[in-house]
């Protein structure tokens, strides 16, 4: 078993990043790890990028081993959704106090936490979160979840990543560690097929899958697992029997995929499923794929028959919005997979492409933002607020796509926004998200409201009105009447 620095020195050590093929060894070993910032946390530390990758499995049960406000900061940050278990939206923590760390019952605190769950809402498995604290203090979580999972007679599974170890980024691939280590190939399934796939990295955020799902289902490939989105602690367990693998966001979850090829032979691909030609793409490389490992050729010819139906369907639908939103100026601040697959959704219809945020993006990523825009001075790894709201402000954009954390700045610029993250409301993957992508995108650019915020107040015209009415006679009484009504009408008002 991997002490927590080993593991973390492993991950680093990526075979499969392509980053890590251009240094020396001693520069490999140190691997990508900088020390957090104060305020660095606010981007998600380690432990919650450990809970974003493993909380979508929906029907075990989560427990934070922390005081209260770890658990209470991190419960339900993201739009992931679920066709049916609930249990992962009940919220399990040991709530440790000062007492409890100075006396040393956190461990026994854990154990307890653990049969209580185990009595009220029989889970098919616990997951158990290490944070800063319980770390800090000593406690082993690893021996408390061994001894819990022998007592209980149900698989315990120990989380360690608290949060001081590392970004957010860090904790996706030590989430992913723990799965390797205590979950995937404990099950054998009785129902392995030929067209078995995996899909790793997708998260089902606004229930996205289940727009790519059915595809997949029409062309008789089943999902036999999905980390996380919508899974299911069996279907994880079992995963290993695959034949196939696509990997959405490979930030998150490259050395699961990587490994998983190793020990199990399930060769995997990089694609994404926003926009037409992606989605595309995915699926012919799914069923090429799935071909070479054995299935049946066959399966090509349907997945073009499929391509070219689902295709004509979209493209007819959004004939209607490209004489409104052709030549439309966006500026996509997000990272990581959506850095260039949306970019690439969004240049099919004509929309201009005038930045992206590189920040989280993989050295894969930005190649292919190279390749699609043509032009690396849209590419910035970061922009400060003031020069995000400088670009706005200018009107250099129609709309920005990006996450709630900058949505105030268009907004202040009074500039239509868009939320593409996790937050969103609406799913954006497939042929049928595409559409809804660029509805969205129309509603919010021809929302009327931009028109009235945008122009000036009523009381900013009144020396001008003040001055036309005295110069044609008018009264100070008539003036202040007028000034009077301008107050409580101040709606009713155009331009000066």
């Amino acid at each position: 078993m991997f002490s927590l620095s080993a593991k973390i020195q492993d991950v680093f050590n990526e075979p499969a990043c392509e980053k890590n093929h251009g240094k020396d060894a001693k520069a490999r070993k140190k691997g990508c790890s900088k020390p957090l910032t104060p305020g660095a946390a606010a981007g998600g530390c380690a432990f919650d990028g450990a809970k974003i990758v493993l909380q979508p499995i929906t029907d075990i049960a989560h427990l934070i081993h922390a005081p209260l406000a770890c658990e209470g900061n991190s419960w339900d940050n993201r739009g992931a959704a679920s066709s049916g278990p609930t249990l992962w939206r009940t919220s399990f923590t040991t709530d440790l106090s000062e007492l409890d760390m100075v006396m040393g019952q956190s461990e026994r605190k854990l154990f307890k936490a653990i049969r209580e769950i185990k009595e009220a809402y029989a889970p098919p498995a616990i997951f158990v979160y290490s944070t800063c604290v319980t770390a800090l203090i000593g406690d082993d979580i690893e021996a408390v979840c061994k001894r819990a999972a022998e007592k209980f007679g149900l698989p315990v599974v120990p989380i360690n990543a608290p949060g001081f170890v590392g970004s957010k980024n860090l904790g996706n691939k030590l989430a992913g560690e723990a799965l390797l280590d205590h979950v995937i190939g404990t099950v054998e399934p009785d129902d392995a097929g030929p067209y078995d796939i995996n899909i790793l990295g997708e998260f089902n955020l606004s229930g996205e899958f289940w727009l790519v799902k059915p595809l997949l289902d029409r062309l008789g490939i089943r999902v036999r697992a999905c980390i996380p989105g919508d899974a299911r602690y069996l279907d994880v367990a079992s995963a290993h029997r695959a034949r196939a693998a696509m990997m959405v966001c490979s930030t998150a979850l490259i050395n699961l995929a990587r490994k998983m090829e190793e020990r199990w032979d399930i060769p995997f691909f990089e694609g994404s499923f926003y926009g037409i030609t992606d989605t595309s793409e995915a699926l012919r490389q799914i069923a090429d794929l799935l071909v070479r490992k054995g299935a049946d050729p066959e399966i090509l010819d349907r997945t073009e028959a499929l391509i070219a139906e689902e295709e004509a369907i979209a493209w007819k639908k959004l004939e209607a919005y490209r004489p409104r939103l052709e030549g439309k100026r966006v500026l996509l601040n997000t990272g990581g997979v959506k850095s260039w697959s949306v970019v690439h959704a969004l240049m099919e219809i004509g929309i201009e492409i005038i930045g992206t945020s590189v920040k989280k993006s993989t050295v894969e990523d930005k190649e292919r933002i190279k390749q699609i825009l043509k032009d690396e001075n849209h590419m910035f790894e970061s922009m400060a607020p003031r020069e995000l709201y400088a670009m706005l402000s200018q009107h250099k954009a129609d709309i920005m796509l990006s996450g709630g954390r900058t949505q105030f700045i268009a907004l202040k610029a009074k500039i239509p926004w868009l939320d593409i993250n996790q937050e969103r409301h609406h799913p954006y993957a497939g042929y049928d998200g595409m559409v809804e992508l660029v509805r969205q995108i129309d509603l919010a650019i021809h929302n009327p409201i931009w028109c009235q915020v945008r122009e000036p107040a009523p009381w900013d015209c009144l020396p001008a009105v003040e001055e036309e009415m005295l110069g044609e006679e008018g009264t100070r009484a008539t003036v202040d009447a007028f000034k009077e009504f301008a107050g409580t009408t101040a709606g009713d008002f155009g331009e000066c």
